[in-house]
Order: structure tokens, then C-alpha cells, then sequence
């Protein structure tokens, strides 16, 4: 017999801004829905482990799916006449747009690197909406990523970027999930690592929004690795102090890309936040 994941994977017409996108979405489980971000330049198959844990999958409906331009989702149409730059604005758009066309009532929305500072985001703009957020290796504020040669005609921009992020993970990671997430960097886009960067390093900046968020209405739990020196557990606790009544934890031996990089270590950290989410 064939041995099928229990992961479904569809297209979706989103209608973002005015315009229908054909957005790739996977999904698994039944129960509370929970919304997966990917990190810049790459796809929604960093979250492959999550989608095939039946001890989340039980309580969760989790949905991954693939920013526009990234991974299995098409580019907008005319994308030939413009150059992919990503805005917060535009991030925050994409986002809500999927969550309402898939009709998920009070989501918790998970993101991990550009995705974890975004969720910041979607809790202080839209808490009565949501039932929380997860941000992994979550930055109120994380200038400094862009350089010229992340789209540059002398260099292939597939393996510099793949390899240009494979430094982010934890030496003590497995190698398998290391090189896993290398694979899907390389695959990316032309341009599109470099437009997501320049959101993260030039756009972003949630340092007064964080003060808003209420975690009476909309619960935070933020996680992140020892070894991340791109958004550090220093810059990710100061996102929590900002914040009362949010949960933090540190996670020793685990880098930028947690969930891909050793999800059975990632997942103990995680257990605990997801049963906080589901409590009433």
C-alpha cells in the first residue's frame, strides 16, 4: 500500500489588495486553526514536521502556504513589469487575506524569522480577530540584513542565499534538517530573498506597536534559539518586556530556523505554547 502523508495541499485564489493570487496551501489535522508563516525567501515546507505530528495535528488545524512569489504560489499577474519588494503593509495584507478566504475563525498565527516579526504585527492590528500568536525568532526591529549581491548578475543567487542562511542554524543541529532547509533556500526566486530582506531591514519596525498588544485578548508566546545571531534571544526579550503577560523562553542548541533545523528539539519548547493556546 502507498504510504501517503496525512498533508493535503491545494490551490487557493486569494484576492489580496484588489487582485486574485494563486496561492499554493498544505494543510493537516482538525481543531483550532493554526496559521504557519515561512521565513524570507522561503516556503511553507519548512513546516513539513509540524504538518505530520499527530500530537499537534490532533488539536490543531494547521495550515502552512506559500507567500506569493515564494515556493509553489505564482507571482501576481504582470509580475514581469515590476520588482518583488515586500512592505509591512503588504505582508499584513497577504496574511489576513488567506486566513479570511480559508474562513479560519480566531486563528493562532505562527511565524518564524521575517514571519515572527509580522505576527507582532497581526496581534497589535487585528487581537480581536485572533486567538494568538506564536513568534519564532521574533524582532521588533532588525535592521542591517541587505546587501547588493543577494541579486546580483556574478552570483548565483540560489546558492548564496541557501548558504548565506544555512550560517543561522545551530552547529549541534542535525545535519539532515540543516541541509533540508539549504534545499528549499536554493530553490528560491530570483530577487525574491532580496525583497523580503529589504521589508525586514528597511520597512520593519513594530518597536511601538508591540505596546499595544493586550495579551488579555490576544495570548503571545515568542521562542527563540541561543544560536540565532540574525534576531537574537536579546532582541527577542526585549519584544517581551514590552509586553506584559507574554511568555518567552530561550531554546538552548537551536538557531534562526527552529521548526526545520531540529524539530524534535524545537518541538518540546512548543508543546507547552500550543497548550497554552488552546486553553480557554
Amino acid at each position: 500500500m502507498p504510504e501517503f502523508e496525512p498533508i493535503v495541499g491545494r490551490y487557493l485564489t486569494v484576492p489580496i489588495d484588489g487582485i486574485d493570487h494563486r496561492v499554493y496551501v498544505e494543510e493537516a489535522g482538525q481543531g483550532i486553526p493554526l496559521l504557519c508563516l515561512h521565513t524570507a525567501g522561503a516556503d511553507s515546507r519548512q513546516y513539513r514536521h509540524l504538518l505530520n505530528d499527530p500530537e499537534v495535528t490532533d488539536r490543531f488545524r494547521v495550515v502552512a502556504f506559500d507567500m506569493p512569489w515564494h515556493g509553489r504560489s505564482d507571482p501576481p499577474p504582470g509580475w514581469w513589469l515590476t520588482r518583488y519588494e515586500l512592505t509591512t503593509e503588504q505582508y499584513l495584507s497577504i496574511i489576513r487575506a488567506v486566513w479570511r478566504t480559508l474562513g479560519l475563525e480566531r486563528p493562532v498565527v505562527m511565524g518564524c524569522s521575517m514571519g515572527g516579526a509580522i505576527v507582532l504585527r497581526v496581534a497589535s492590528d487585528h487581537q480581536g480577530e485572533i486567538r494568538g500568536i506564536i513568534g519564532l525568532e521574533s524582532g521588533a526591529y532588525a535592521p542591517g540584513r541587505y546587501n547588493e549581491f543577494l541579486h546580483h548578475p556574478a552570483v548565483h543567487g540560489g546558492e548564496l542565499v541557501a548558504t548565506y542562511t544555512f550560517g543561522l542554524n545551530a552547529p549541534m543541529s542535525p545535519e539532515e534538517g540543516r541541509r533540508a532547509n539549504w534545499w528549499y533556500y536554493s530553490q528560491s526566486g530570483p530577487g525574491v530573498y532580496r525583497g523580503d530582506v529589504m521589508f525586514y531591514s528597511f520597512d520593519w519596525d513594530a518597536r511601538e506597536h508591540v505596546k499595544t498588544i493586550d495579551t488579555g485578548r490576544c495570548k503571545v508566546s515568542l521562542l527563540t534559539g541561543a544560536y540565532d545571531y540574525s534576531c537574537t534571544p536579546a532582541m527577542t526579550r526585549a519584544v517581551a518586556d514590552a509586553i506584559p503577560g507574554c511568555r518567552y523562553t530561550e531554546m538552548p542548541d537551536i538557531g534562526h530556523f527552529p521548526m526545520i533545523e531540529n524539530y524534535p528539539l524545537f518541538r518540546t519548547h512548543l508543546l507547552p505554547e500550543l497548550a497554552v493556546m488552546a486553553a480557554d
